[in-house]
Formats: C-alpha cells, sequence, structure tokens
C-alpha cells in the first residue's frame, strides 16, 4: 500500500509506503477495496493504491486488474494481472494512470473497474502468477534435491551401462524421456509438498479460483524443473568432457565412439539426474517445497488458509 498526501508548499507529495499480507478473502476485489479504505480512514491517508500479488476477482467470477474508487481516493492493482513481464515498467504506468484518475475532479463520483477478458485474460494472470513464484530460484531451494541430483549425474557418467543407453536410444525416445522425468518429479513435488489446493466451498467461484492456484503451481514446478534440467545437462556435459576419453571408453565397450557422443549421454544423464533430483526432495519438509515453490507472499497466503481450516 502506499500514501501518498497533498503537495506541500515546494511542490513535492508525502509519501508512505507499507508492507503487509492481505488476509484470507482479498482475492475479492471490494474486500480488498474494503480493507484500504479502512486504512485510509484509520491513518488519515489522503490518497491509497494498493498492489497485491493476489488475483483479484468480483462476485461474478471474473479476474480483475485494477479497481479504483475516486471519490474514497482509493485504488487496488493485481500484479499477476499484468503478465509478469517487464513488470516495474507496467506497474509504474499503471500506478500513474489511476493517479491521474483519482485526482481528476470531472471523475471523483465514478467507481472504475478494469476487467481482464476471460480466456486471453486467464493466460495473462497465470502468466504473472508463475513468474511471480520465480520458478528459477526453485531448485536451489532445494539443496538436498540438488544434492542428489549432482550426484546421480557425476556417478551415471562414468557408468559404462549408462553409455550403452544412451548410444542405443533414439532422438525421440531421448525427448520423451526429458518429458517423462520433469514431468514425474513436478507431480512429486505437487504431491510430496501437499501443494495441491483445495476450493474452500462448493460454489464456482471457489472451484476456478482453485484451478488458477493449482495451474500456476503445476506451471512453477514444471518450468523450475526443466531449468534445473537444463542446468544438469551442462553441468554433466562438462564432467564428461572432463573425466572421459571416448576412445578408452570405446576400446571397453567395443564400440566406436567419439566427442559427439558425449553430447547424447549428458541428454540421457540429465534424465536420470532430474529422477534423482525428484527422489532427493523426499528429504525436505514440506514447509521447504512451499517455501522453495511459492513467492513469500502466496507462502504466507497458504499459511494462513492452513491455520483457517485447523481451527475450525
Amino acid at each position: 500500500m502506499a500514501d501518498l498526501s497533498p503537495p506541500n508548499s515546494g511542490g513535492a507529495w508525502d509519501i508512505t509506503v507499507v508492507s503487509e499480507p492481505f488476509t484470507t478473502g482479498s482475492e475479492d476485489v471490494e474486500i480488498a477495496m474494503g480493507r484500504l479504505q479502512d486504512h485510509a480512514r484509520r491513518q488519515d491517508w489522503h490518497l491509497v493504491v494498493g498492489l497485491t500479488e493476489l488475483p483479484l476477482h468480483d462476485h461474478e467470477g471474473r479476474h480483475v486488474l485494477v479497481e479504483t474508487d475516486p471519490e474514497r481516493r482509493t485504488a487496488v492493482l493485481s500484479l499477476p494481472a499484468l503478465g509478469g513481464l517487464r513488470m516495474h515498467a507496467r506497474s509504474r504506468r499503471a500506478v500513474r494512470s489511476l493517479l491521474s484518475t483519482m485526482m481528476e475532479p470531472s471523475r471523483a463520483d465514478d467507481e472504475h473497474r478494469v476487467v481482464l477478458p476471460r480466456r486471453r485474460g486467464r493466460w495473462r494472470l497465470l502468466q504473472g502468477m508463475v513468474l511471480a513464484n520465480r520458478p528459477w530460484l526453485l531448485v536451489p531451494g532445494l539443496k538436498s534435491a540438488l544434492v542428489a541430483a549432482l550426484a546421480t549425474g557425476a556417478v551415471a557418467t562414468i557408468n559404462s551401462t549408462v553409455w550403452l543407453l544412451a548410444g542405443s536410444l533414439s532422438w525421440w525416445r531421448l525427448v520423451v524421456a526429458t518429458i517423462a522425468s520433469v514431468a514425474l518429479v513436478a507431480a512429486w513435488l505437487m504431491i510430496d509438498g501437499e501443494l495441491w489446493d483445495r476450493p474452500d466451498d462448493d460454489s464456482p467461484q471457489a472451484r476456478e479460483r482453485s484451478r488458477l492456484y493449482n495451474a500456476s503451481t503445476l506451471v512453477t514446478l514444471m518450468a523450475g524443473v526443466f531449468i534445473c534440467y537444463v542446468a544438469l545437462y551442462v553441468v554433466n556435459l562438462a564432467w564428461a568432457f572432463f573425466v572421459l576419453d571416448p576412445d578408452l571408453m570405446g576400446s571397453y565397450l567395443h564400440a566406436s565412439l567419439g566427442y559427439g557422443d558425449m553430447f547424447v549421454l549428458a541428454w540421457f544423464v540429465a534424465s536420470a539426474a532430474t529422477v534423482g533430483g525428484g527422489l532427493g526432495s523426499g528429504l525436505e519438509s514440506d514447509e521447504a517445497i512451499r517455501a522453495a515453490a511459492y513467492s513469500k507472499r502466496e507462502e504466507d497466503r497458504r499459511d494462513r488458509l492452513a491455520r483457517r481450516k485447523h481451527s475450525q
């Protein structure tokens, strides 16, 4: 939240920035607006703009980008609805537009709500939620999984049986192995970490919210695991070039091998190492998996939901 008080004698604005989690239920745009207005009344703020990492929706289940109430000088903006890419530039432009709207006297009695288009807006919102979860930080946050993946790759690279298997596989089988290993680990993390979101009730709006959260979690995990896969490929390839001699391995296996075969070997080993990393994630706590899979705001939201369900 940000409070912008009227310009002082020097023409500058007094700005107060407050960072705090929106409590449970603030995905509803009217609840979010009401809580912002409560803050404004308690703090005697002149103008309030709320930025949230939560996807906002109205009572009809539509996804909302922004809601403004110029009369009460209050606005709330859903950052994921901006799409995630070039977030800082887009959010700055959006805030400037909100300020212009709320400071315009001729529009002081209007309420404005910008709703996302049904299909295209849902994809943009999903993209924003995934990028807010920072999938590139998934594996570094799971240290046991990372150690298991690196150990699996190091051992498999110098195993003669692995060389034979890699050499016998066609390119489409290697592609299938890549997809299967990434999907398997993502599914395992979702199940083992209990990341599946369940609707609060049987309403269509609640089911839609759960589908959206589950889709963002699954895509986050898939993207994070795939990033790990690419990193493992590079590491295994460097390791293979450092420790292996294709001529020596070829004479041992009675096959003609060259340095080009190492690229195929690293590809196959990356699939095995990814699965090994997924097994290693079983040593992590559920809290560690959630912290690695979600942004801080989303992690806090799920913790509050879990505490509320346990208290009921």
